[in-house]
């Protein structure tokens, strides 16, 4: 698959319900802003976060980075699924302002989409935002992006960083 632009409606068909669900290894998310968002499987909506704790439980390791806290239909989802609180690790690091989703480091998408329904074109065709991105299969374009994650992940951009006592894990969200 050549690298390519996707936009609106075609973001949420081919990463959240084709990419994300294929996941064997690992999933990693970074993304301004999440919301509660429910897609389809079969004939039913479900919360994305159900796919994340299938995944879970065929062993595939997610990470999510997040700019802000999530809402409280999120958090109701999320106590949902309790494997997610061990299973899937999560930073908030309100400087994060990159949309990027890796799966397996084979396949990636980045661009302006934020992890919600509007964002990711979940919505319908009146309600969802107005986004585009690049989707590749690439190395020279996925290895790029795993490194830009990867910095954040480990802590690179910390030392000097004045918004340090603002990022958490969700562990310590929790308490």
């Amino acid at each position: 698959m050549p690298t390519q632009v996707i936009t609106d409606r075609e973001i949420y068909k081919r990463v959240v319900l084709d990419a994300v669900p294929k996941a064997q290894s690992f999933l990693w998310i970074a993304t301004a802003d999440i919301k509660d968002m429910y897609v389809k499987q079969g004939p039913r909506m479900i919360p994305f976060l159900q796919i994340l704790s299938n995944l879970i439980d065929t062993g595939v390791s997610i990470r999510l980075v997040h700019a802000k806290e999530p809402g409280p239909a999120f958090r109701k989802d999320f106590d949902r699924f309790p494997n997610l609180i061990d299973g899937m690790e999560m930073i908030l690091c309100p400087r994060t302002h990159f949309k990027t989703v890796i799966v397996d480091g084979k396949i990636a998408y980045t661009g302006s989409a934020n992890l919600t329904g509007a964002g990711m074109g979940a919505k319908s065709e009146n309600r969802r935002n107005f986004e585009s991105g690049i989707f590749s299969d690439e190395p020279e374009i996925i290895r790029p992006l795993m490194e830009q994650f990867d910095q954040l992940w480990i802590g690179g951009h910390c030392q000097p960083c004045q918004r340090k006592a603002y990022c958490v894990t969700y562990h310590e969200l929790i308490g």
